[in-house]
């Protein structure tokens, strides 16, 4: 096997396959990348039992053949090297890499022992724009659960129906939904549970096209765009009926500032060390939202916060951590609206715009 490309292209074809690598695995091949090298091309793959990544560059190929080599190993020698031609040459047991005065020998694993790149006859598949898609996934993804025990809420829910695609997560304590308008074929539509972290990081490849398309079957969700095709297992069980989770209507209307609350929260909850509770004090006659904290070890903290307030006031406490999250996920917006049926259920956050964004909160006592 030998052939020459170049490193920043190489440098890239590794960063899109390496969330396939097996982290701390005790199968070595698992730790590795598969490399192709064909007439013109270069095949790259890894497989860690969950995840498969498959991703194709163009090269200059003296001679086919096929490795296993140290994922971890070959990722750190190409970052260190110049951006320059890179040339690979070995056999099934070494492969020697050169680039300019820089030369590299590297033991390597039978290609051979490498699990093939999965088959899949999918079942329906939908081609969304890329930068839209991603932009509603960082809303979401963080609210996904991070308890193995209940996996389907690792996961988030993609709808497309009626020219709307909808994403939704929850990890039983928050819910998160985004909707945004997306021009679909007539009739078409889509429904999976994707996993949020494979979802996320899909969605920040280097190298992503315009548009992705997603496929599922009865047990794997596959992403394909370009010369990358992206293969995880499918997160199986009904996700949870959010719409009952939904008020009909709300007894307090809020609206505020994102920037202003945002920094007033940041500042009251300095003294939540040990305790995440930030206490919601909603006047409507004063028209102000106040916020404080208190811990017996550091004092306390208080702020008022211009607001509309439409209702009746009340009182509740939240985890800032937690909106903290929804404040993050609709940056860029300038008002927010909070609405709320008592200060014993759960909060309604709401922003409209391109993407909007509907997020509920369970309370926490004060």
């Amino acid at each position: 096997m030998k052939f020459t490309v170049s490193q920043s292209a190489l440098q890239q074809a590794l960063q899109v396959v390496a969330k396939g690598m097996g982290a701390n695995s005790t199968i070595p091949i698992l730790s590795g990348i598969y490399v192709r090298a064909t007439e013109g091309t270069l095949e790259f793959q890894t497989n860690n039992l969950t995840i498969s990544i498959r991703h194709l560059i163009p090269a200059n190929v003296e001679e086919p053949g096929e490795t296993v080599v140290s994922g971890k190993v070959l990722t750190s020698i190409v970052k260190t090297l110049s951006d320059a031609a890179v040339t690979f040459e070995g056999d099934e047991r070494l492969l020697t890499i050169t680039c300019e005065k820089s030369r590299f020998t590297l033991n390597t694993l039978s290609p051979r022992d490498w699990a093939a790149f999965p088959e899949y006859d999918l079942d329906q598949t939908i081609e969304l724009p890329s930068q839209l898609l991603s932009e509603m996934v960082d809303k979401v993804y963080r609210v996904t659960s991070r308890e193995a025990t209940r996996p389907i809420l690792q996961g988030i829910l993609l709808t497309v129906e009626d020219n709307t695609i909808r994403l939704v997560a929850t990890d039983s304590f928050r819910l998160a939904v985004t909707d945004s308008s997306v021009e679909c074929p007539e009739g078409e539509s889509f429904r999976a549970i994707v996993p949020g972290a494979v979802f996320h990081d899909v969605l920040t490849m280097p190298g992503l096209d315009e548009r992705i398309q997603i496929g599922v079957t009865q047990s794997q969700v596959v992403f394909s765009f370009g010369t990358t095709t992206f293969v995880s297992r499918r997160i199986e069980g009904n996700f949870p009926n959010y719409k009952q989770l939904l008020p009909a209507k709300c007894n307090t209307a809020v609206e505020m500032d994102r920037e202003t609350f945002a920094a007033a929260l940041k500042r009251v909850s300095v003294i939540a060390l040990n305790n995440a509770s930030v206490r919601f004090d909603i006047d409507a006659d004063g028209k102000f939202v106040r916020l404080s904290a208190s811990s017996p070890e550091q004092g306390e903290s208080s702020e008022l916060v211009p607001a509309e307030v439409d209702g009746r006031s009340l009182s509740t406490g939240m985890n800032y951590h937690y909106v903290f999250d929804c404040v993050n996920a609709i940056a860029g917006t300038k008002t927010m609206r909070l609405e709320f049926l008592s200060g014993e259920q759960p909060s309604l956050f709401k922003a409209n715009g391109r993407i909007n964004y509907l997020y509920i909160l369970m309370p926490v006592r004060i």
